[in-house]
């Protein structure tokens, strides 16, 4: 939950202020470099908050189905490495192609 929690604060930090002025102007105001920037951050972001998602439904469905056998399967480290591996595959998704 706090790794969905930053995904979606970096949405309101990071992204959401330069696209209200994008928004407000009409155009592109900043820095014509700092749009690729942004655009990936955006992509980032976002993905990182549905990917979050995934995993915590994932995480949901194993307790559900599998009770008695849930804290042998998710431990804390399983658990580390989903939240690193949600956002590493939303840094690759985002920054590799700009």
């Amino acid at each position: 939950l706090v790794s969905l929690f930053m995904s979606d604060l970096m949405v309101g930090l990071v992204v959401m202020p330069p696209a209200m002025l994008n928004q407000l102007y009409g155009r592109w105001v900043l820095r014509g470099d700092f749009c690729s920037l942004w655009a990936s951050f955006d992509v980032m972001c976002c993905s990182a908050s549905i990917l979050n998602l995934c995993v915590i439904s994932l995480d949901r469905y194993l307790l559900i189905t599998s009770p008695l056998r849930y804290k042998l399967r998710m431990t804390s480290c399983r658990a580390l490495l989903l939240i690193l591996a949600t956002w590493t595959s939303a840094a690759l998704a985002s920054f590799l192609p700009i």
